[in-house]
């Protein structure tokens, strides 16, 4: 997938992950109703923040899965794809792989 935005300095591009839909006792909850994921993708990232002239390398890179916090970063929509652009510092935690898999089952 290729994106035409170049996240500066510490900031990450991040596809939020849908969760998959599961009905539970028949009832069917709308959109407007549910929580927006906290998980998502790594799509982009900056090159690092500068800090006393040295430029200091993301922790995260393209194609890492992330957990960040529910009111983090700014919403950006990009050839009808929605995005979220934030700051490396709001990304609460990377998921592993056995993370990745045990979070795919619900």
């Amino acid at each position: 997938m290729s994106v035409n935005v170049t996240p500066l300095h510490d900031r990450v591009l991040i596809k939020r992950i849908e969760e998959k839909e599961s009905i539970k006792g028949g009832i069917i909850i709308p959109d407007t109703a549910k929580e927006k994921p906290q998980e998502g993708e790594v799509i982009a990232a900056g090159a690092g923040k500068i800090e006393k002239g040295e430029r200091i390398p993301l922790d995260v890179k393209v194609g890492d899965r992330v957990l960040f916090g529910k009111y983090s970063g700014t919403e950006i929509k990009v050839e009808d794809e929605d995005y979220l652009i934030l700051r490396e510092d709001e990304i609460l935690a990377k998921l592993s792989g056995a993370a990745k898999a045990a979070g795919g089952k619900k």
